[in-house]
């Protein structure tokens, strides 16, 4: 009979991450996971489901993008949910072209009651897309189209770009909207200084996920990797 629970091990093969990885997730919460005695077990169900995609609003361009193989869906959910919290603000994951390839994790109010909304998803990819497109040395907030602050920083897989992450719903310093997250200087800078280190961790798993994935595809011989069709002129 298979267990309902993994070990640390079986984890880290699942999510294609390196052990330090699985056993900071699960320290502080970003993986469901029991700590009995000095092992970690963690439910092979929740786990599973990490690996599951996200849904993505209809519209235009919601093709599942390149980057949700090197960052599944569950997994860059799971490592906003301790985040974002903490910090007071909403935060999601995107590919280049905004697609989100993550949920969206502590909504403000003003945003959560419109994420069942397709025009709305689709008009958050249009503006993600535009952030993706702008380059800067560290992360700065910027008002966006639907009345609050954002700010980003990208993440990488080695020297390529292959996502962003986001943080958002900030009331402007003149908003009275009641539906925002009011953060003060000091809780602006908190959030600018650790959207990089977040990105920094998602690119750590990408860059895991992709070494990975590598040294697999080095154990198969090469002409299984990529056995060329070949056709035989009829002698006749």
């Amino acid at each position: 009979m298979t267990s309902p629970w993994l070990t640390a091990q079986q984890v880290q093969d699942r999510l294609e991450v390196d052990a330090s990885t699985v056993y900071r997730m699960a320290g502080d919460g970003r993986l469901p996971a029991v700590r009995i005695g000095r092992q970690w077990r963690f439910p092979a169900e929740a786990i599973d489901a990490l690996l599951v995609p996200a849904p993505v609003g209809t519209g235009p361009d919601t093709t599942p993008p390149p980057g949700s193989a090197l960052l599944p869906p569950g997994l860059a959910t799971s490592a906003l949910e301790a985040i974002a919290p903490a910090l007071g603000v909403t935060m999601v994951v995107t590919d280049l072209g905004g697609r989100p390839l993550s949920e969206v994790v502590n909504p403000a109010p003003a945003i959560a009651t419109r994420l069942d909304d397709p025009a709305f998803i689709t008009e958050c990819a249009v503006e993600w897309r535009s952030f993706a497109e702008e380059a800067h040395l560290a992360p700065r907030l910027q008002p966006g189209r639907f009345g609050f602050l954002c700010a980003h920083s990208l993440v990488r897989c080695g020297s390529t770009l292959i996502a962003m992450v986001l943080a958002g719903g900030i009331a402007a310093d003149e908003s009275d909207a009641p539906d925002l997250f009011y953060l003060d200087a000091d809780q602006r800078r908190v959030v600018l200084d650790t959207l990089p280190r977040t990105a920094a961790l998602l690119s750590r798993i990408a860059e895991d996920r992709a070494h990975r994935h590598h040294a697999s595809r080095s154990d198969v011989p090469a002409e299984e990797r990529a056995a060329p069709t070949s056709t035989t002129a009829d002698p006749t």
